[in-house]
């Protein structure tokens, strides 16, 4: 009887693929665990770190790190696609053409968003303060400014116009309402309020001086 040499198994290649896809396959519904486990508290309104977005995902935070390098990092991708358009979030004031109404109204739209998740744009503004070359935050506000002063853009002398927005990003902001909150010392409804008088004084202001 002639001795032939043992053949390799056939099935070792497949077998190692596929352990190689299911171990890819679980990375991905981990990491998607955590990014929905963000987005979900997000919502709430309450602080939000890592250790808390990690036990919500039901992995360690270590696992959450390895991940996303930082919670600022885990938080853009938790948002992206999230926020509202700007025609959606001034639909109520669409048909106007005054540009001190709509400015009033993208204000107190925005600063209501801010508030229902201030724990994560607390946490993106501390992000963006620590490290402001990694740290991107959305720009929902700077997209409300611009559509609120579309329908009287043209209008404008371009110089008085580009200021207005500039003014407008300082009031129309986060940072403006937790200014008056927590340093003023303005319950929400009356800061809320207050940003909205300054955002639509700002707006006449320049309207005056335009014409």
């Amino acid at each position: 009887m002639t001795w032939q040499p043992s053949q390799p198994s056939r099935t070792s290649q497949p077998s190692s693929a596929s352990g190689m896809t299911g171990r890819a396959n679980q990375k991905l519904r981990t990491r998607r665990a955590i990014v929905q486990a963000a987005a979900e508290l997000s919502r709430t309104g309450q602080e939000v770190t890592m250790a808390e977005i990690a036990a919500a995902a039901l992995v360690s935070e270590a696992t959450a790190y390895r991940y996303f390098p930082d919670l600022v990092s885990l938080l853009q991708e938790a948002i992206a696609g999230r926020l509202p358009e700007p025609g959606e979030a001034l639909a109520g004031v669409e048909h106007s053409t005054d540009p001190v109404e709509r400015v009033a109204a993208a204000t107190e739209f925005l600063l209501r968003h801010v508030l229902a998740r201030q724990g994560v744009v607390r946490a993106m503004i501390a992000g963006t303060v620590a490290r402001p070359e990694r740290s991107a935050r959305p720009g929902l506000r700077f997209g409300l400014i611009e559509h609120a002063l579309a329908p009287g853009a043209e209008a404008m002398d371009p110089a008085a116009l580009e200021q207005l927005k500039r003014g407008l990003a300082v009031v129309v902001s986060a940072e403006a309402l937790f200014n008056l909150t927590d340093l003023y010392g303005l319950d929400p409804e009356e800061a809320i309020a207050s940003v909205v008088a300054t955002a639509a004084s700002l707006t006449r202001a320049a309207l005056r001086q335009n014409r």
